[in-house]
């Protein structure tokens, strides 16, 4: 077991996110080798907040016409948070994912990292699909 916990504010961050999700991330905190969090547009989105995101060039998915998984509580992101800071570093969140994905195979959830994707790297996403 990891001797990493979720803080208070990541908890409030996934506000909203679907409970199999949740039970996730929950899951991976405690069996992760690298400790992470969840950001404050990490989990559940309203389509203005996408929308920001969108215009921000940080989402391809503008929040009205293409709607973001994020919108439903059906995804979520993460950072790693290493030597008091946060990182989203490839192989920090490579093991992030790795507990993640590991949490999902052991309850059963079906869930996608976009770290795997092709076209658009999103290496601190995960969706239920």
């Amino acid at each position: 077991m990891s001797q990493y916990r979720l803080s208070k504010t990541s908890l409030r961050n996934l506000d909203g996110v679907h409970p199999e999700l949740i039970d996730v991330v929950k899951m991976a905190i405690q069996i992760t080798k690298v400790d992470f969090g969840i950001p404050s547009t990490g989990g559940y989105r309203t389509a203005s907040q996408q929308n920001e995101l969108y215009n921000d060039k940080k989402s391809q998915l503008d929040g009205f016409d293409k709607k973001s998984n994020h919108q439903t509580g059906n995804a979520v992101d993460v950072f790693a948070y290493v030597d008091g800071k946060a990182s989203w570093d490839e192989h920090h969140l490579s093991m992030v994912a790795c507990a993640m994905l590991e949490a999902a195979n052991r309850l059963g959830v079906n869930l996608r990292w976009g770290g795997l994707w092709v076209s658009f790297i999103d290496m601190p996403h995960f969706e239920r699909v």
